[in-house]
């Protein structure tokens, strides 16, 4: 390591893009206390580039990014180059103080009253997709050859994941043109969340490093599948005990387990805001996308927002320990922070409402009729992140698990993005975004 080298400090903003300050690294030590100075106005930087206007913070104020130890971050460097590294933080008012519109805060809010009212204390792992840019013709979806064309990058991806400390599990090419997934090991909810925005640094790292890039777009064509990030997470009590697993039960999903999937049911339309966060994300979640075609929940069904994956039995694997739920309508463009902790919240809701368990959806959702549909609860995403804002806006419980600051800001953010690209046409709108996620 050189004395020279830069460490980056950094925080995902409200629309999901890292943003900080870097030092050279033989000086973070003397900044691990106090930080580096931030701005509150940063908060409303919209993805596509302009600051959000109006926006609630104008020119005042100062807050410090303060360097969290445990997600420090180095990739070595490869011969010509330098190496990544860099230090999430959180973003504190100037006493040290949590700072309302900080999404990892959030996060943490949402954890410990998780804990506090019910003892349960959450995993997760994000699952990403993201697809190399290149011209080159892609070879079929999921073949061998996909991979191997796209060599050395696969490799060198998942030995720079496993440097990062991010436990990646494999990687393999997926349906669309040079689209490729990495499912990463769970942890601790906050741990995973850190995983998710740092795993797209590393991988956009290692795809410059081979002279390309790799967009997380939520959809580089729209008339092609679209990349998303499936969000998985289980429930364990302060012993660690599963809390999801009943075998007695419909699908094995205890009640509790039951309660806060219908918690995120109930809120699903408002949660859309958060999880699938830019104007062109909607495209993406429509029936036969391979995405998330109707709000509802199903035991290994792929077009269900909410589903309960597979068990398996083989070599004697523990049923109780695998059993989670997975939630697939978000995509990068949401902040991990706040997609996360806003499902915790609305499972939260569930709990504290004891809502009754959703029905089980079998088969096709497009295939039902209206009256089935309304019958078994099942309903359909937002259209637009128009519809999904008013959605949230007009969820009193989802607007409220957010700061009045906060809320503000986001949805500041938001109806900028629509500005912006308010006179493109889809295709148009999808380039814009794929240049910069």
């Amino acid at each position: 390591m050189s004395a020279s080298d830069l460490v980056a400090l950094v925080c995902c903003d409200l629309g999901s893009i890292v943003r900080g300050r870097s030092l050279a690294s033989r000086d973070l030590g003397k900044h691990r206390e106090a930080g580096v100075g931030w701005v509150p106005a940063n908060q409303a930087l919209t993805p596509l580039g302009p600051l959000a206007e109006p926006n609630p913070f104008g020119a005042t104020g100062d807050l410090r990014l303060l360097p969290d130890p445990a997600t420090h971050t180095r990739v070595a460097a490869g011969r010509g180059q330098t190496p990544l590294e860099l230090v999430l933080c959180d973003i504190a008012e100037t006493d040290g103080s949590p700072w309302e519109c900080c999404p990892r805060h959030f996060l943490r809010t949402a954890l410990a009253e998780l804990a506090q009212e019910f003892d349960v204390h959450v995993s997760a792992s994000f699952e990403h997709e993201f697809q190399l840019r290149t011209d080159a013709a892609p070879a079929l979806p999921f073949s061998l050859e996909e991979q191997r064309r796209a060599e050395p990058f696969a490799t060198d991806a998942l030995r720079a994941l496993a440097e990062a400390g991010l436990e990646p599990e494999r990687i393999f090419p997926e349906y669309a043109a040079h689209q490729f997934e990495v499912p990463v090991d769970s942890s601790e909810a906050l741990a995973s969340a850190d995983r998710s925005v740092l795993l797209k640094e590393v991988v956009r790292e290692v795809a410059r490093r081979h002279g390309t890039r790799a967009s997380f777009s939520p959809l580089l064509d729209p008339e092609d599948a679209g990349n998303g990030v499936h969000i998985h997470f289980s429930l364990r009590d302060g012993r660690g005990a599963p809390l999801l697993y009943d075998a007695r039960a419909t699908a094995r999903l205890s009640e509790l387990g039951a309660r806060f999937a219908a918690g995120i049911l109930r809120h699903a339309r408002a949660l859309n805001a958060l999880t699938a966060a830019s104007p062109i994300s909607s495209a993406r979640l429509a029936p036969h996308r391979w995405s998330a075609g109707a709000v509802c929940l199903a035991e290994r069904n792929r077009e269900a927002l909410l589903r309960i994956p597979e068990l398996v039995t083989l070599s004697g694997a523990d049923e109780a320990s695998q059993l989670h739920l997975e939630y697939r309508g978000a995509d990068a463009t949401a902040n991990p922070y706040l997609a996360l902790g806003a499902l915790l919240r609305a499972g939260l809701d569930g709990l504290r409402a004891k809502l009754p368990a959703p029905p089980l959806l079998e088969g096709d959702p497009a295939e039902l009729d209206d009256a089935e549909a309304a019958r078994l609860g099942v309903g359909a995403l937002p259209g637009s992140l128009e519809e999904a804002l008013s959605a949230l806006a007009g969820d009193d419980s989802a607007r409220g698990w957010m700061a009045p600051l906060l809320y503000e800001a986001y949805v500041a953010v938001k109806q900028a993005e629509l500005q912006l690209v308010d006179e493109l046409d889809i295709a148009e709108a999808c380039r814009r975004y794929a240049e910069v996620y």
